[in-house]
């Protein structure tokens, strides 16, 4: 049996540890260094007390020297940091980029969301998008997908490949949880300030990942789509439930047919949970599993597809979406290393 050493970069910060907690699990995979930038020289156990194996690594600095000579390099950074990084790598590492450097095609709209240089598009690591499974294998260049993109893409798919919704009004309005957002220090995250209470943030389309979710539903079929998204943050540690609506192509489709379509789609798919009719998404039946689970009807009264996707942002939507994506690019099968079994309560 084949063994690789993979190097997680950023391994102090949430998406790092997940994919540490995660990897400690993958009978084919060995963690060598973890790296970070201010914590460098500290020991892994005093940012993640609960990865007790590795809790007297030293973690050392992000630079190439110390990701050099690993088969596989997760780079878990700041937008912006990975790009730089990646391009010291050897085309002989497989550099899998958790963050959104290389997530968009076009350079346009990566300088008006992100206001920096595009540093090129790398394979997309949703392996459920059309074809994208192919593109994946032997790749040693992976972008992860960003979280809520994952969820609303996964919501929405199986109707836009059926034509069954038009998508030049598409709106997705999803409740996620600050992890999401990084250990990063700001008033916005301060426990304080998020305990009982819901908040709507960069409204208006301004969202990073709006280019993100249009390009994904390109992918599928959909012409020139348009998605209005409004992001909220709730007081929950992990979760997105993201609830998606679009006009009906057509007025006569109804809620059976809408649910024989994501029957259709999701049927292969070993991370892809559709609840059985009637029965709508819980984040928490997601929380620390590489699963999503889906539900979609029909609203008769507005002509609408109605689509609702829960995922753990830090599990499917990021770090457990990496090692699904690695897995392939590996050659070696899907699932491995990764559950579809959520922890509850």
């Amino acid at each position: 049996m084949t063994k690789y050493t993979a190097a997680v970069a950023g391994a102090t910060g949430y998406a790092g540890g997940e994919l540490l907690r995660l990897l400690l699990n993958h009978p084919q995979i060995e963690i060598g260094a973890v790296t970070a930038a201010k914590s460098a020289g500290s020991r892994l156990g005093e940012h993640h007390p609960h990865l007790v194996p590795l809790a007297q690594r030293e973690v050392e600095p992000t630079d190439a020297d110390h990701l050099a000579g690993h088969d596989i390099v997760f780079l878990a950074l700041p937008h912006g940091a990975s790009g730089a990084i990646a391009e010291q790598l050897g085309d002989d590492i497989l550099v899998v980029d958790c963050a959104a450097d290389h997530r968009l095609v076009d350079p346009a709209k990566w300088q008006q969301y992100y206001g920096s240089d595009h540093h090129g598009s790398w394979p997309y690591g949703l392996p459920e998008l059309p074809g994208q499974r192919e593109k994946l294998a032997g790749s040693k260049r992976i972008a992860v997908p960003g979280c809520n993109p994952t969820a609303s893409t996964l919501a929405l798919l199986p109707a836009v490949r059926a034509g069954l919704i038009n998508t030049d009004d598409v709106v997705v309005a999803l409740a996620t949880a600050p992890s999401g957002a990084g250990k990063k220090l700001a008033v916005t995250y301060l426990a304080a300030e998020i305990m009982g209470s819901a908040t709507p943030y960069q409204v208006g389309g301004i969202h990073r990942h709006t280019p993100e979710m249009e390009q994904n539903l390109a992918a599928c079929g959909a012409d020139d789509p348009k998605v209005s998204f409004t992001p909220m943050l709730v007081p929950m540690a992990r979760g997105i439930l993201a609830t998606c609506t679009a006009k009906l192509s057509d007025p006569s489709i109804g809620a059976e047919d809408v649910y024989a379509a994501y029957q259709r789609s999701y049927a292969e798919e070993p991370f892809v949970h559709l609840l059985p009719q009637g029965v709508w998404p819980q984040t928490q039946a997601t929380i620390g599993a590489n699963t999503a689970h889906l539900q979609a009807t029909v609203d008769p009264h507005t002509g609408r597809l109605v689509a609702i996707a829960a995922i753990d942002n830090l599990a499917k939507g990021t770090a457990g979406g990496a090692i699904q994506c690695t897995n392939i690019a590996l050659g070696l099968e899907e699932t491995l290393g990764l559950t579809t079994i959520g922890v509850a309560p």
